[in-house]
């Protein structure tokens, strides 16, 4: 996977010559103060550098220019300090490449109501300054997120924080490699797509290779290696008699880890940053890779099972966009439904996959049968999820371009225990409820393999599927099914007079 680290957000102020070089050193001194108070904050998971005060129509084409072609940038935050013309600002925002947030905000919180003068509404007119610059960027048809307020309001850091997650995203999938390892699940609808879309809309690239591939990699691990991995296990999680040394099911437990080492350097040698598995293609594999899926996603690697690559490259998103966030992501499915007149709940799972980023307690290692895929036993982890905010999304390809389909969800604690059931669960009520959460799903058209987020929320989705140029649909608390529904109707109209039916981008 690619190296995220060191990433930036360039921090540029628009300015003019007009006011001469003694207001504009200070233009420069104050942004230099604002873009340090935004680098230090907490709530933004990313470098912010001040770069300079675009003072000219040459200047500001120059400093957009270098951004294109910095990797470390993954997007400005533009704030214009005092009046800015802008027309300076065509050249530059036409060639832009990367995104961009325009912060409204004054260098001076409060008013000096007894010694204010012109040279002070000269120099501090972001309220004039920013207006212009935000008609520009409307009259270019520009995405851009607009955060208004104080430099120094932590709620105008959070604002700018969720932004940097999309920003950081949407840098992360430029050039990422999903590995589609067999075909997807046989005559299944939604985890087919438009891969050469997919990489026009969003920059990363699905290829496919055969089981085979993947068995040689599996093949040739060592004992030694494999030893180490099973100790490893016995660490980390609660490993059930049977599948430690010495027990009658341990030789499943190596062949787990085997299946482990051999993804990994297969995923490595293709510098992948996510796969997909599907259990109708698993020649030459002893097991349904299940233990090692849910290590792999733990570790940052998306993954879709049958064949979902748009799923594989969501999670992968979305892992990087949680960063050091608390909560974790995983690779999800709508499995069954509690309809108890008194309340309705989703119980969500998978046969083996889903993400130990979210287990509230130490999983258990266990061995169960699985009845589809006809090959052994396979080990996987089992565990139940805290209950507590989080997000369902998925990406689907609609023909025409891509729909963002989010839904607002209360993880809840299972009624009663669930001893027969060996796979990893998590029991959520869906906002607003579930008839018009299901029912808005499905009008959507939201697939059955949604991503789970605990650390993430809408606002956060809803920038990256801004950066990214796709329809969104945020179904919450405020959601009605005939309103979600007039809001897909509209779109559709939109996208048609927007972008024509005839690329899915």
């Amino acid at each position: 996977m690619r190296n995220l680290n060191n990433l930036e957000l360039w921090f540029v102020t628009g300015s003019q010559h007009l006011y001469g070089p003694e207001a504009l050193a200070q233009v420069a001194a104050n942004s230099k103060e604002v873009a340090a108070e935004l680098d230090h904050s907490t709530s933004i998971p990313a470098k912010v550098v001040f770069k300079t005060v675009g003072e000219t129509p040459e200047a500001i084409r120059s400093i957009c220019s270098e951004a294109n072609n910095a990797e470390s940038c993954i997007g400005l935050i533009i704030w214009c300090h005092t009046f800015s013309p802008a027309k300076m600002w065509i050249g530059g925002l036409s060639i832009l490449n990367k995104p961009f947030l325009h912060l409204h905000t004054q260098f001076h919180r409060d008013l000096p109501w007894h010694t204010i003068d012109m040279d002070y509404m000269n120099l501090h007119q972001a309220a004039h300054g920013d207006r212009e610059f935000g008609f520009m960027c409307t009259r270019m048809r520009l995405e851009r997120k607009v955060v208004v307020g104080h430099w120094k309001d932590p709620e105008v850091h959070a604002r700018i924080g969720a932004w940097t997650r999309a920003a950081k995203g949407w840098h992360a999938l430029q050039g990422a490699k999903m590995c589609r390892i067999g075909d997807n699940m046989r005559e299944v609808s939604v985890t087919e797509g438009d891969k050469v879309a997919a990489e026009a809309r969003f920059g990363y690239t699905v290829n496919g290779y055969g089981v085979g591939d993947v068995v040689e990699f599996v093949n040739s691990q060592s004992d030694s290696d494999i030893n180490s991995l099973c100790e490893k296990y016995v660490d980390e999680y609660n490993v059930v008699p049977s599948l430690l040394k010495g027990g009658d099911r341990h030789d499943s437990l190596r062949e787990g880890a085997r299946i482990e080492l051999g993804l990994r350097a297969f995923l490595a040698e293709k510098g992948a940053s996510g796969f997909t598995t599907t259990f109708e293609d698993l020649h030459g594999l002893r097991q349904l890779p299940g233990l090692s899926v849910q290590r792999l996603m733990s570790d940052g690697y998306g993954f879709g099972a049958e064949g979902d690559w748009k799923t594989a490259a969501l999670v992968y998103l979305m892992k990087v966009m949680d960063g050091d966030l608390e909560g974790g992501t995983s690779f999800m499915e709508d499995y069954t439904y509690h309809l108890h007149p008194e309340g309705h709940k989703v119980l969500g799972s998978h046969m083996l996959e889903i993400c130990p980023s979210i287990a509230s307690a130490k999983p258990s290692l266990e061995i169960h049968p699985l009845g589809i895929g006809g090959k052994e036993d396979p080990v996987r982890l089992v565990f139940d999820v805290a209950a507590g905010p989080a997000i369902n999304a998925v990406i689907v390809d609609l023909g025409n371009r891509f729909r963002l389909v989010v839904n607002d969800v209360d993880g809840v604690d299972p009624d009663e225990p669930l001893p027969k059931l060996p796979v990893a669960r998590a029991v959520w009520k869906p906002q607003p409820d579930f008839k018009i959460s299901a029912a808005s799903w499905i009008y959507s058209g939201g697939s059955h393999h949604p991503v789970f987020s605990k650390a993430l929320n809408g606002e956060v989705m809803e920038d990256f599927a801004s950066i990214s140029g796709i329809e969104f649909l945020h179904i919450d608390q405020d959601s009605t099914v005939s309103e979600v529904r007039k809001e897909l109707r509209n779109n559709e109209v939109y996208y048609h007079a927007n972008k024509g039916f005839s690329f899915a981008g």
